[in-house]
């Protein structure tokens, strides 16, 4: 039976005790969250309670150990990445930048993210799937135009489709974030290991035309962990290097209520795999639901809230709509976890 790792998130005054005994470890390289205890996960027998000190070697250089630099951004600390949706029917601003001058303006609305992610696709529960073209029409004009007007901030293609994912990196674009782990287009895994990009491995279960119809999990937890270890193996096989792997557990992909908010409550056990992890939750319909904000422009408090909540779970990437509002509420949250600010 194979046994899991959770560790034990820590930060504030927790953390400086543990840290000045000498029992604390950084939580997967953060400069900011550490852990002193782990949850021991099995199928068969749920979790046991232990102390890190009883970890054997390799489990504590798995958790703690620093994870690398994605598109030359150092994950010791959160890496921002912000969202541009080049769509007419994205859940939150589909339509507001379909228009090239629209996209450019969010663009350098954003030069304060760390990673500028451009989707042409929405993947919205209910939408059905672009062309190739169609897509490719979509996103490419907006990296040149980026690229050819200086903006030098790291840029990320969300697409599952090999052509619109080489079209993009030819453009201009640095990384691949792709919502079917590369399990949509056969192509993709290919190309991402000639080109030596970084890669997302995102979890959804199912189309997003139907993901939502009835998602079901034996241990909602478990059962993502499971498929993402998959994903990366298969990337591995393919020729991807671990080290450009990254993993999102993909909030509101095939997933009710009840297992987003099971998934952000155990966000340190995807730790367990040893890669960076992103998360993806600003603006989701759990956030409305939760919050009472029907509409997805209204649901900032919630966003911020679980970007935050990931930060003390040791995310290395926040995808959000709001990068302003982000980065000031984290720099805030880093700053209350050291207890100390040595500026920017």
């Amino acid at each position: 039976m194979t046994r899991r790792c959770q560790p034990i998130a820590r930060v504030g005054q927790g953390v400086s005790q543990s840290a000045t005994r000498g029992t604390a470890l950084p939580l997967a390289g953060s400069g900011h969250v550490q852990f002193e205890n782990v949850n021991l996960w099995t199928r068969a027998d749920g979790w046991q309670h232990v102390s890190g000190s009883e970890l054997g070697p390799g489990d504590r250089i798995r958790l703690s150990g620093r994870r690398p630099a994605i598109c030359g951004v150092s994950l010791d600390r959160p890496a921002i990445m912000g969202i541009v949706n080049v769509t007419p029917d994205s859940f939150s601003d589909g339509g507001d930048r379909m228009e090239l001058p629209d996209a450019l303006a969010a663009i350098r609305a954003m030069v304060d993210a760390d990673i500028i992610d451009i989707g042409g696709e929405s993947t919205r529960p209910g939408a059905e799937t672009v062309s190739v073209a169609e897509e490719i029409g979509r996103v490419v004009p907006v990296i040149e135009a980026a690229r050819n007007e200086g903006i030098t901030v790291p840029i990320s293609i969300d697409t599952r489709k090999a052509a619109v994912a080489e079209a993009a990196l030819d453009a201009g674009a640095d990384m691949v974030n792709d919502v079917s782990a590369l399990a949509f287009d056969p192509a993709m895994a290919g190309l991402v290991a000639e080109r030596g990009v970084p890669i997302c491995l995102m979890h959804a279960q199912g189309e997003p035309s139907t993901m939502q119809d009835a998602p079901s999990y034996d241990d909602v937890l478990l059962d993502i962990l499971e498929s993402l270890e998959t994903r990366i193996r298969a990337a591995e096989a393919a020729g991807i290097a671990r080290e450009r792997i990254v993993i999102d557990p993909g909030i509101g992909f095939g997933k009710t209520l009840q297992h987003n908010l099971t998934l952000l409550q155990g966000f340190s056990l995807f730790h367990d795999l040893g890669v960076p992890l992103l998360l993806g939750a600003s603006r989701k319909r759990m956030i409305g639901t939760v919050c009472g904000a029907p509409g997805a422009k209204d649901r900032l408090p919630g966003s911020l809230a679980a970007a935050l909540h990931g930060s003390a779970q040791g995310a290395h990437i926040l995808r959000v709509h709001d990068v302003s509002e982000t980065r000031k509420a984290l720099e805030m949250h880093i700053a209350m976890s050291r207890g100390k600010w040595n500026g920017r």
